[in-house]
């Protein structure tokens, strides 16, 4: 009998959104004529706009013919897109970033998770606390760390706790760690960092010879000036920072799948016998071997998002969603919930009241006012006493959740 990966078995009894969906359809069936509305996985619910389905359909239809049919492509994306990114998303950002330096995927939650295809098991990996369970959940997978414990906190792994009392920015390590993830805009929290406090994680991973694993997948969701798209606005981030981003939530491409990682050539690993490599070319290795690229199809929609008119039609729908946060957070705060977040991303982070555990405001806000967010503490121990609604719904939802919360709440 074959042997299993016995790290499985170290995770939590179940991955957070599969128990979600488990309450919610316990619920239903139990309640078949409730309305419920779902504010809770980060699921986009807009079409994709004309300028992208245009150029998918073209670009179909480029494989019925013999003269444009489009097979295997590059693994690393094709040069037309990844030079179109390079030049209409990160140059205006006085970020210089060379072709090779840039791998498209099928989804930056995959890249987070693969990534570690690359690095020792016996690196130290500091990880935010709450996070997207991902970071997480992948350094079990792969056997980095040890039992989780009575508070959920995993063996062998650094914990930082974002809490109220530090605006839900993670402190940096006391200990030296050499693996950090960084998620700006942050999920759960819709919190962001300052090119400051960016500049202080850059410093202490040069000063610690630490690699940066930065998740800017809703960097289009920044409305308030002088906050970093990129990490690499940061003097010195090359050196030490992998950067990932996504078409999910920016363009709607949940069910299409398309995404980006960027190492920069600078960025160098060290081998047992502590010769330097640079990690750009372990990562190219990885990804020849291991993935066979985006489809053309794809790849052309993701393009046409920096098209002229592309970039247009989907920044009104990024204003869409985030419309949806202001009238979140606005409602919430009427009816006196202490509420985070939903400025510079599409997520409100909000206290549960009357001092109820994430989940049993879980329960509450399911059986009483019929809409579904996210428990806190499904993103780790710091995220008890929080809950995490999504702004990716349906305008009129949106109006109808915040009113039935208000009228529960608002007394």
């Amino acid at each position: 009998m074959a042997h299993i990966n016995d790290n499985y078995l170290k995770l939590k009894a179940g991955y957070l959104f599969p128990e979600i969906g488990r309450r919610v359809k316990a619920f239903a069936a139990a309640n078949p004529d409730a309305k419920i509305i779902r504010l809770g996985i980060g699921d986009v619910t807009r079409p994709l706009v004309p300028a992208v389905l245009d150029a998918f359909h073209k670009a179909v239809d480029d494989l019925a013919r013999a003269e444009t049919f489009h097979g295997y492509g590059p693994e690393q994306g094709y040069e037309w897109l990844i030079d179109t990114i390079i030049g209409k998303s990160y140059k205006p950002l006085g970020v210089e970033l060379k072709t090779n330096e840039m791998f498209m995927s099928d989804g930056s939650k995959c890249d987070c998770a693969n990534i570690l295809d690359i690095f020792d098991l016996g690196n130290v990996v500091a990880i935010g606390d709450p996070v997207y369970p991902v970071y997480n959940d992948t350094n079990v997978m792969v056997g980095r760390t040890g039992e989780v414990d009575a508070k959920g906190y995993y063996e062998g792994v650094v914990y930082l706790p974002c809490t109220e009392e530090n605006g839900f920015t993670p402190d940096l390590p006391r200990e030296k760690v050499d693996i950090i993830y960084l998620c700006f805009p942050n999920n759960p929290t819709g919190t962001v960092a300052t090119k400051e406090e960016l500049k202080k994680w850059v410093d202490y991973a040069l000063a610690h010879d630490a690699v940066i694993l930065f998740d800017a997948a809703y960097e289009a969701f920044i409305t308030e000036p002088g906050i970093p798209h990129s990490i690499y606005e940061v003097e010195g981030a090359k050196k030490c920072a992998i950067e990932f981003r996504s078409f999910s939530k920016t363009a709607g491409f949940t069910g299409v799948r398309c995404a980006l990682t960027v190492v920069p050539e600078e960025l160098m690993g060290k081998t047992a016998s502590g010769e330097r490599v640079p990690l750009n070319k372990l990562w190219n290795r990885r990804q020849s071997t291991k993935f066979n690229g985006v489809s053309y199809p794809v790849q052309k929609a993701a393009a046409a998002v920096y098209s002229e008119e592309g970039w247009k039609q989907t920044k009104e729908v990024i204003d869409y969603y985030m419309e949806n946060a202001r009238i979140i957070r606005e409602g919430l705060k009427a009816a006196r919930l202490t509420v985070y977040g939903g400025v510079n991303a599409p997520y409100i982070w909000l206290k549960t009241p009357e001092g109820m555990s994430s989940w049993d405001f879980f329960d509450k806000l399911l059986s009483e006012c019929h809409v579904v967010g996210t428990p806190g503490s499904g993103f780790g121990p710091s995220g008890e006493g929080y809950f995490r609604l999504s702004a990716f719904g349906h305008r009129e939802n949106v109006e109808e959740a915040v009113e039935r919360i208000k009228k529960k709440w608002g007394k």
